[in-house]
């Protein structure tokens, strides 16, 4: 056999094994990594979704933490593993928000393949019952006093951080930022009237709300909450930008081939779909979002750019 005929013959063999493969996708098991501790919300999402996903696939998915530098260690760990499908990122509005804190040795939207849309978790901003009742009203007495009206955080450069410093941005006023390390705090400071804001998960909030403990001006989402249906949304409050709450997606390393990626989209889609699926996520105040890998992918664009335009604006500087 001459050499041309031996290279064509080693290159169809590759091209058909290549192929074989894809087309018997998956035959072994698949990883979901998650870039923050076991019990967060992108966890809860994972461990829901893994044994529908793996009936489905008929292969186990695993889920694995891999914790730390806001989701970028997770992210940069699936964009660099092999792109067969087998090592999965679930992303977060964090890794859209963190190439503009701090340098990442990869590309989020070049370096990670959009799979599917999962989820959202609504936010709220809440008040103190001593604070503004509604949207207009903090707009005003922010205006007429500003930097006087306090709001906290779970930590400079998180999203409950930012949401603030866009509200600021989107409404022309100024409210100080008050850092907290984790949620809680910032939560117990509120309800002892030490800060008068906070944007928060409304997960975190809505009993403290129904108790009358605190006071919710607006949804941050698409649309009203189910368990405080009163609550408008901010866009309806008149502030816009708050459309997309705390999201979650999923992603492949770039160049998984598209076939791999429209079956674990279809399967995504399918796991979102089922009852006890949506009756798990509602009880954690979760709404499924499933959509094409296109539209998920447009709209990973969307929010870096948006971020990106915050953090600038804002000089928000990662501690």
């Amino acid at each position: 056999m001459s050499v041309h005929r031996w290279v064509a013959a080693a290159l169809g063999l590759a091209l058909t094994a290549s192929a074989w493969s894809q087309g018997n996708y998956p035959d072994k098991p698949i990883k979901i990594v998650v870039g923050f501790p076991p019990g967060t919300t992108g966890d809860i999402i994972a461990r829901m979704m893994a044994p529908k996903l793996s009936e489905g696939l008929g292969q186990p998915v695993v889920v694995e933490n891999r914790a730390g530098a806001g989701s970028s260690i997770a992210a940069e760990g699936v964009a660099k593993s092999p792109a067969d499908g087998y090592t999965l990122l679930m992303s977060t509005i964090a890794n859209a928000i963190n190439p503009s804190l701090f340098a990442v040795s990869f590309d989020f939207s070049k370096d990670l393949a959009p799979i599917a849309f999962v989820a959202e978790a609504p936010g709220l901003l809440v008040a103190h019952p001593s604070g503004p009742p509604t949207v207009q009203a903090l707009i005003t007495a922010a205006k007429a006093n500003p930097g006087e009206l306090t709001y906290g955080s779970s930590g400079n450069g998180t999203v409950t951080h930012l949401y603030g410093e866009l509200f600021g941005l989107n409404t022309g006023v100024k409210l100080t930022h008050i850092p907290y390390k984790g949620s809680s705090q910032a939560v117990a400071d509120l309800l002892a009237g030490r800060i008068t804001l906070l944007f928060t998960p409304a997960s975190t909030v809505v009993p403290h709300v129904k108790a009358g403990k605190l006071h919710a001006l607006g949804v941050i989402g698409r649309q009203r909450l189910a368990a405080l249906p009163e609550v408008p949304t901010l866009a309806e409050a008149g502030v816009p930008g708050f459309e997309a709450a705390l999201w979650f997606g999923l992603n492949a390393p770039s160049g998984t081939p598209r076939s791999v990626i429209e079956r674990l989209n279809k399967e995504t889609i399918r796991v979102l779909e089922l009852p006890e699926v949506k009756t798990q996520l509602a009880a954690q105040s979760i709404e499924p979002a499933p959509g094409s890998s296109e539209q998920f992918g447009a709209f990973i664009q969307q929010e870096t750019a948006k971020w990106t335009r915050v953090v600038r604006a804002a000089g928000v500087k990662a501690e």
